[in-house]
């Protein structure tokens, strides 16, 4: 076995990573940032790439380190661990991120090309939605091939789309920032920081640990700190290319109203921006580059999932649950996007500053030795306010309970649970200390 890679095998699996973080969301949250943000985006798009870039570049770390995120989630128990993990890569699997990837891939990349007719009938998203799905499990059947696929294969592919319209935009620009608006006039980094959320990479960042453990031991390696370094190195270069297109779609937003307008959202501001930069050939273009990142984010996403439940399942093949979350997606993805947006949102917004905090404390795992304590008094309060801000997302009337806890600082932001999460870490650790409960069933790394 080898206790290392190539600088070019390295290079390959971080292309593949960047490539299974970078979905259709991605591409359309910078530029809708630059837009609204305008003279202040660079000051915006700092903060977001602090939550959208540097957050899922723990998280991979997080991962390499621990092993996968049930062993992470059973440091506050084996029943968290199970149930937790499970909901997690359901909801960021099929029963929403994934049929996500091929009806997105479908309404930006297919609809513009097809008659009234044609996007009035239910055939053609059944149709597209078949082959997208068919590729999908083709390609994921072996995921020791996803570096070869993706990282050789379809993420050159994209980067080159994404650089000739970047490239384009450069030479000829749109026109020029105008005034910030909203949030963005006063707090554009604060506000960008919040955004950086939308793009639900750091959870996509767990789910993807395994795919890229897997891919490299795939390569020969399996000394556990080898892989860990390997992980750091290709998560910088994924970092470093979600950090560069960010930037660059961001510039596009932030400079394209002169020329098109103002837009109701990133993705008819990119696509109206390639049409203006490139005609109708622009359109062709990011069409393209839609289907490409949809495609990877797919096939990543269901090759992580069928690892988890064949390894929770064992008498359920690898490849039969790639075939199962296939077909399942390909069925869930003509219910359409909004319905699936509104079942899925408040459910992320419950589970995603639970896996912040798990990331958090993993890192200070041997710092205070281990103590499910810290991790149990830590998740309480995180648990019970994203909870109510996932009832205020889903819409219900609960002007009770957030007006009761409105003292909490950043609550009003959206992450009133920072604080608290903080507190009882703190907490958590000194009764631990005061009471002897040392948790040594729970492994230090």
């Amino acid at each position: 076995m080898n206790s290392n890679l190539s600088t070019k095998q390295i290079m390959a699996v971080g292309l593949m990573l960047f490539a299974l973080f970078f979905g259709a969301g991605n591409m359309i949250f910078p530029p809708f940032l630059g837009q609204d943000a305008g003279t202040h985006v660079w000051t915006a798009i700092i903060g977001f790439l602090i939550t959208g870039v540097g957050l899922p570049l723990l998280a991979i770390i997080a991962i390499a380190r621990v092993g996968d995120v049930q062993t992470m989630a059973s440091r506050v128990h084996p029943v968290y661990g199970v149930i937790f993990t499970v909901i997690m890569y359901l909801v960021i699997g099929p029963l929403f991120a994934i049929p996500r990837t091929g009806t997105v891939s479908y309404e930006i990349g297919v609809i513009p090309f097809l008659s009234e007719n044609a996007v009035n009938s239910p055939w053609p998203l059944i149709i597209f939605s078949i082959v997208f799905f068919a590729i999908t499990a083709w390609l994921a059947m072996n995921p020791t091939k996803l570096v070869d696929t993706i990282g050789k294969i379809l993420t050159p592919a994209l980067l080159i789309i994404l650089a000739l319209i970047v490239i384009k935009a450069l030479i000829t620009p749109l026109g020029e920032p105008q005034a910030p608006v909203g949030p963005y006039a006063d707090g554009a980094f604060f506000k960008g920081f919040i955004e950086g959320y939308s793009t639900m990479d750091t959870i996509a960042a767990l789910v993807f640990g395994i795919i890229v453990i897997t891919s490299i031991q795939g390569l020969g390696v399996s000394n556990k700190k080898s892989i860990t370094k390997i992980c750091v190195q290709a998560g910088l270069i994924a970092a470093a290319g979600l950090a560069l297109v960010y930037l660059s779609l961001a510039y596009i937003g932030s400079t394209a109203p002169d020329a098109i307008g103002i837009q109701e959202n990133g993705g008819a501001l990119l696509s109206k921006a390639a049409d203006h930069l490139f005609g109708s050939f622009g359109s062709i273009i990011l069409a393209l580059a839609i289907v490409f990142a949809c495609l990877t984010t797919s096939i990543g996403l269901v090759s992580a999932c069928a690892t988890y439940f064949n390894k929770l399942m064992p008498r359920f093949s690898y490849k039969t649950i790639v075939l199962i979350f296939s077909i399942f997606s390909m069925i869930i993805a003509n219910i359409g996007l909004t319905q699936l947006i509104a079942f899925s949102v408040p459910v992320l917004v419950i589970i995603y500053p639970l896996a912040i905090v798990l990331i958090v404390l993993s890192f200070f795992h041997n710092f205070f030795k281990g103590y499910s304590l810290v991790y149990i008094v830590a998740l309480i309060p995180t648990g019970i306010i994203s909870i109510i801000d996932g009832l205020k997302a889903a819409g219900l009337n609960i002007s009770a309970l957030t007006d009761a806890l409105g003292f909490l600082p950043l609550f009003n932001q959206g992450i009133g649970w920072v604080v608290p999460a903080i507190i009882g870490a703190l907490i958590g650790y000194f009764i631990a200390l005061a009471t002897g409960k040392s948790a040594k069933t729970i492994p230090t790394n």
